[in-house]
């Protein structure tokens, strides 16, 4: 399914407005699924299935249904570390790598527990390190959360620009990936973002839906074509497999800034939404031109939705859906536009009009 792509960029005398409404199919989140037995192929139902990141500590945890078998999804590409419990058996582990949507199958079985203990030491950890040809930094929700976000409506570029030491800051939201300055690439659930990511120019994904992020800044691998700058692989949360679960934060700040985020998930092992909506006003929308802000109010506005419709093990049916707005103010100066200025050029500044893009 091709993405529909649509920016709607307003001026009016002073102020700007720009607007995204996308939606989009496919993904790049990985499954893994399988049945549990013991030692004599019997299936063994309420078994738990753990798979753990050591570096961004992302972890799924699943129970075996009455016919032996399992199933976790939306896994951000990375390798991990599988553990399979029940009671009275010896726990089974394993380390694998996820780095496609075809689903990752195993067939466990475990040993009746007995009187005789083996302890296993492990001279290497290969469950930390990732055989990967290029150079790149994971992040997942749980750092995403605890990122100082000082920018805006720009939350998702602030988190790439924090998570990666190859990333330099730029004023407006702007970041620049170091030694190419060429336009960074957005992946988000597989699916190629051509359109700027600068609250300036357009919007972008609020950070809130992001469940984990890949920042590749070494040679990119060939499924990102000739791009020679900074990957952003992102993968959005998914309410597949999880209870009815929502989260309120309300803040303010310095500037006259106050935002709303919301999220509510749920779904079974074949359906699954989450949605997100987050509104923001700030009285230093943009960055001024002095240290004062000067006709700077601003205000931003998303709503996220992410649908899975999983029939059986084979089929995937995923929907991204993402509504967006900016509105800005052009910030002024006290002083005289240009050389020579009359009093006439001390009025506010026109703000010059955005072209719409579809």
């Amino acid at each position: 399914m091709k993405p529909v792509l649509a920016l709607i960029a307003l001026s009016v005398l002073c102020s700007c407005a720009t607007g995204r409404i996308w939606a989009q199919g496919l993904g790049n989140a990985g499954t893994i699924d399988g049945t549990v037995t013991d030692p004599s192929g019997a299936v063994l139902p309420n078994a738990t299935v753990t798979i753990l990141n050591r570096l961004t500590n992302y972890t799924q945890t699943a129970t075996t249904d009455s016919k032996g078998a399992f199933r976790l999804t939306n896994i951000p590409p990375n390798p991990y570390h599988v553990e399979v419990s029940a009671p009275n058996f010896s726990t089974s582990a394993q380390d694998l790598d996820v780095r496609s949507t075809v689903p990752v199958s195993l067939k466990v079985s475990l040993m009746v527990t007995g009187a005789q203990q083996t302890v296993t030491v492990e001279a290497h950890g290969a469950d930390l390190l990732e055989n990967v040809p290029y150079a790149h930094n994971d992040v997942d929700m749980s750092s995403l959360s605890k990122l100082s976000v000082s920018s805006p409506g720009a939350g998702a570029s602030d988190a790439v620009m924090l998570s990666s030491g190859a990333v330099a800051g730029d004023s407006n939201g702007f970041f620049h990936p170091l030694g190419d300055h060429a336009q960074t690439s957005f992946s988000v659930d597989g699916q190629p973002i051509g359109d700027q990511q600068s609250k300036a120019f357009s919007t972008q994904i609020p950070l809130n839906a992001i469940q984990s992020m890949e920042l590749i800044t070494g040679t990119p691998p060939a499924e990102f074509g000739d791009k020679t700058s900074l990957i952003v692989n992102a993968v959005t949360r998914s309410g597949l497999g999880q209870k009815p679960k929502g989260s309120f934060v309300a803040q303010r700040s310095s500037f006259a800034t106050y935002s709303e985020e919301a999220t509510f998930g749920f779904g079974g092992a074949k359906l699954g939404n989450f949605l997100s909506v987050n509104a923001l006003r700030s009285g230093r929308f943009l960055d001024t031109p002095e240290f004062e802000p000067i006709h700077a109010i601003g205000n931003s506005g998303t709503i996220f939705d992410h649908f899975d419709y999983n029939p059986n093990g084979k089929d995937v049916f995923h929907l991204n859906i993402l509504g967006a707005r900016n509105w800005f103010q052009i910030p002024n100066t006290l002083r005289p536009v240009g050389a020579g200025s009359t009093a006439e050029n001390w009025h506010l500044q026109f703000c010059s009009r955005i072209p719409a893009h579809l």
